[in-house]
């Protein structure tokens, strides 16, 4: 956008820090009647000054020096103007100021604008984002920082210097130095590549460092219980009533398929009529803000039903008495010892397990499986469907009758 009125104006103006006649010597930049002031760093007595023609008089050397110094920037001011010009960008006294300063956007710095980014994330949490996404975007912050400390030995580059050898020893690092398995390194790259993707579409950047870069996730193949070894962990009499507790909740979430932060938030009036006049969970999940409503299982309801009367619950209102995450795990630990499991408990094998074993092995359809687990969309839950043979075979086995009664 061209302005309609630019101009460029010195003046002196008293400062404490000056003894006797001395002045500083300001510049004030106008944009259709929007002024700014900036310091040119140099001063003059007032009688060497002359108000009409913005200059020092005399012919004395420093008079000499004071206005060839005006006069570059002065044209350092047209420069800044022709910047803002050539590159399209809004002319104002306050873009210019910001030009003479170099803040413009090819030397803004990659944390900088990264920061700035968490800032305004930040101030959208429960209105456009959740909590765990800012989370994430501040680890991914932490990581970008500490990777270019280590590869630069500095506090922050500037954006334009980033390229792809930038982005594969981003990569590198993460694997090797942090030691994130692949998938987890895909995630933190994607993040970060949100933030340089805004940087290219407001023109800071020319081109996409990651043009080229492959970031395709690797299938995992995530462990669940089987309908055996939930049944050994259900009918296992704990004597050590921390490990029944866990045991409890650890099947709880089995059977609703709620993270461990969405058990431990959990509260009674969280328990609900549905529309079929049974009881359900009605909450959101804390890592997305997505809803989440599921029906309640028999084995569910009897849990709920055993911590009516337990101490903590009444006084949280809560439906379960819940440990941290990290002695939760802990103890999951010694009930697969105790409970004869091989696999490593952790607490999302609950959830995986509500997927599999409970649900989507029992033919529940995809789509309401997603639904229940609070996932956006079908992609998140197929990985699921993979893994079920069981499944695979129900269904070849119904295809078989289904040919054999055509051939008969």
């Amino acid at each position: 956008m061209i302005e309609k009125t630019f101009s460029i104006l010195f003046y002196l103006k008293k400062a404490r820090n000056l003894k006797g006649d001395q002045r500083h010597i300001y510049a004030r930049i106008t944009v259709d009647c929007v002024r700014v002031e900036i310091s040119t760093k140099l001063s003059c007595d007032s009688d060497k000054w002359s108000s009409l023609a913005n200059r020092a008089i005399g012919k004395s050397e420093k008079s000499k020096q004071v206005n060839a110094y005006l006069e570059a920037f002065s044209l350092k001011v047209y420069q800044a103007r022709k910047y803002l010009m050539e590159n399209d960008l809004e002319i104002t006294a306050e873009s210019i100021k910001n030009v003479l300063r170099g803040n413009t956007p090819d030397n803004r710095m990659v944390l900088e604008i990264f920061a700035e980014h968490n800032q305004q994330l930040e101030a959208l949490v429960g209105i456009d984002f959740a909590l765990g996404t800012l989370t994430r975007y501040k680890t991914s912050l932490d990581h970008t920082r500490s990777f270019i400390q280590w590869k630069y030995k500095t506090d922050d580059i500037a954006i334009k210097k980033l390229d792809y050898d930038f982005i594969h020893d981003y990569s590198f690092w993460l694997k090797t130095v942090r030691g994130c398995s692949h998938n987890t390194t895909v995630k933190y790259l994607a993040n970060f590549k949100k933030i340089v993707l805004n940087c290219v579409k407001k023109g800071w950047l020319s081109k996409d460092p990651f043009f080229g870069f492959k970031m395709t996730k690797r299938e995992v193949v995530r462990d669940y219980l089987s309908s055996e070894e939930l049944t050994r962990l259900a009918d296992k009499d704990f004597r050590i009533e921390r490990l029944g507790q866990v045991r409890d909740v650890f099947l709880f979430c089995c059977y609703t398929g709620l993270a461990y932060i969405d058990v431990k938030n959990l509260k009674r009036n969280q328990i609900v009529i549905g529309i079929d006049k049974e009881k359900w969970i009605v909450t959101k999940r804390q890592k997305t803000d997505s809803s989440v409503r599921v029906p309640l299982l028999p084995t569910a309801m009897d849990i709920i039903n055993k911590y009516e009367d337990h101490p903590k619950c009444a006084a949280e209102g809560t439906v379960m008495p819940v440990l941290s995450n990290q002695k939760m795990n802990a103890y999951l630990k010694e009930i697969a010892d105790v409970c004869g499991i091989e696999k490593e408990l952790t607490f999302h094998i609950a959830r995986h397990t509500f997927a599999t074993t409970v649900t989507l092995g029992n033919g529940v359809p995809m789509e309401t499986v997603s639904k229940m687990l609070g996932h956006s969309s079908l992609k998140q839950t197929q990985h699921y469907a993979k893994i079920l043979d069981n499944k695979i075979s129900e269904d070849m086995m119904q295809l078989r009758g289904r040919l054999k009664s055509k051939s008969d």
